[in-house]
């Protein structure tokens, strides 16, 4: 079992940054691919990034590539997802998942744990 808590999440301007980070329970974290995922009122839960065990190869959604960066640290047991030139388009709860296994993937359902979610507000 895995427990996830995000914490980062804010009011900021467009254009301004936050840090998400998510914690994980367990001494096995390196073991889990980690997702960021967002949804914004009325819309589908979507993928933002994707890391995977290792943090050796990351994915990206495109509309936020060049913007966010996903990270880890397995000796804290903490995935990041640092978000610069924030949009009103970005605004939304975001949550960290983990999906048992070395590699990401893009599909919610593959993932096996999940956050309570940080919410995200970027004003205009």
């Amino acid at each position: 079992q895995v427990q996830l808590v995000e914490s980062g999440g804010g009011l900021v301007q467009a254009g301004g940054s936050l840090r998400l980070s998510c914690a994980a329970s367990g001494r096995t974290f390196s073991s889990y691919a980690m997702g960021w995922f967002r949804q914004a009122p009325g819309k589908e839960r979507e993928i933002v990034a994707a890391i995977s065990g290792n943090g050796g190869s990351t994915y990206y959604t495109s509309s936020v590539k060049g913007r966010f960066t996903i990270s880890r640290d397995n000796t804290k047991n903490t995935v990041y997802l640092q978000m610069n030139s924030l949009k009103p388009e970005d605004t939304a709860v975001y949550y960290c998942a983990a999906r048992g296994g070395l590699f990401w993937t893009v599909r919610m359902d593959q993932y096996d744990y999940w956050g309570q979610g940080t919410q995200v507000t970027v004003s205009s």
